[in-house]
């Protein structure tokens, strides 16, 4: 269903780069850009919402300084939850799938991102009120005007998905998964994403690794050692390489906004984990083996 060629096979995820992670600024930001197409990663992840819809803005600015052709990158964003920000006049949290919202939104993030075209919108996460036939609406109306390719959703259910596509198919779906996080491959998540044909991405590809010291991560940590030195490969790459190993072909979404993390993110597509290598992470991961 979706052109899977057309996205580098690592996403650069962005929600860190700004106000919510690193701070960049327009020129460093401009940098990363650059270093990332230099190291092949040509797709970035976006969301309305980080750095408090402000990131997008940022990000324009700074494309536009690194002077990279529009036509060798893909732009994927997304829109739906609503929060309590600046100029928003919010009272609460919530989610907005009304036809004039998405359009709305889609219109705001174009502007933001100084481009004349999305190349993927997703609907954030879903929402109790969301009904299919508003959002088609929406999403044939962008696609005939030009301005965006391609239809998606983020954090969605298989049934979810069956839902929305009563009215409008479903190019693409983007759920946590991470070998301390692997509910998906259990759920249908990725079931669906084969038997779809849709392009799976996986947000925090790394999971709580590098983040929390427990039992979870000790195992892991133990199996990685020993993995590290016979693949002569990082972590990083080694959590990489067992999400790309599953057959929904999963795009990893990277959030590091270091340059040379970003090196070595791109270095894990080559990287091949034998079969018992894979349940032996997975294995770590669960405590216990497989029943």
């Amino acid at each position: 269903m979706e052109n899977q060629y057309a996205y580098s096979k690592i996403i650069a995820g962005t929600m860190g780069w700004g106000s919510w992670g690193k701070g960049h600024s327009q020129a460093e930001m401009a940098r990363l850009i650059s270093d990332c197409t230099e190291f092949g990663i040509t797709t970035f992840d976006h969301a309305d919402i980080y750095g408090n819809y402000t990131n997008e803005a940022e990000f324009g600015k700074a494309f536009r300084e690194s002077g990279i052709d529009r036509e060798k990158i893909q732009l994927i964003t997304k829109c739906g939850i609503q929060k309590e920000a600046v100029g928003r006049g919010n009272r609460i949290k919530h989610y907005n799938y009304s036809e004039e919202y998405i359009l709305w939104s889609a219109e705001q993030s174009l502007k933001h991102l100084q481009t004349e075209y999305l190349d993927l919108l997703l609907l954030h996460r879903p929402s109790p009120l969301m009904h299919p036939d508003p959002i088609a609406r929406a999403i044939n109306k962008l696609k005939n005007q030009g301005k965006i390719k391609s239809f998606g959703v983020s954090n969605f259910t298989a049934s979810h998905i069956a839902m929305i596509e009563s009215s409008i198919p479903v190019s693409a779906n983007q759920v946590e998964f991470s070998l301390t996080s692997p509910g998906v491959m259990y759920d249908g998540t990725l079931d669906d994403c084969i038997t779809g044909g849709r392009m799976a991405m996986s947000w925090s590809p790394l999971g709580i690794f590098f983040k929390e010291n427990n039992p979870q991560t000790a195992r892991i940590a133990e199996v990685i050692a020993a993995l590290s030195k016979k693949y002569e490969s990082s972590a990083d790459q080694l959590l990489l390489a067992w999400i790309l190993k599953h057959p929904a072909k999963v795009f990893p979404v990277v959030g590091t906004a270091t340059v040379n993390r970003i090196k070595d993110a791109m270095s894990a597509t080559k990287l091949q984990l034998e079969l018992e290598d894979w349940f032996l992470l997975l294995k770590a991961s669960q405590g216990h083996e497989v029943p």
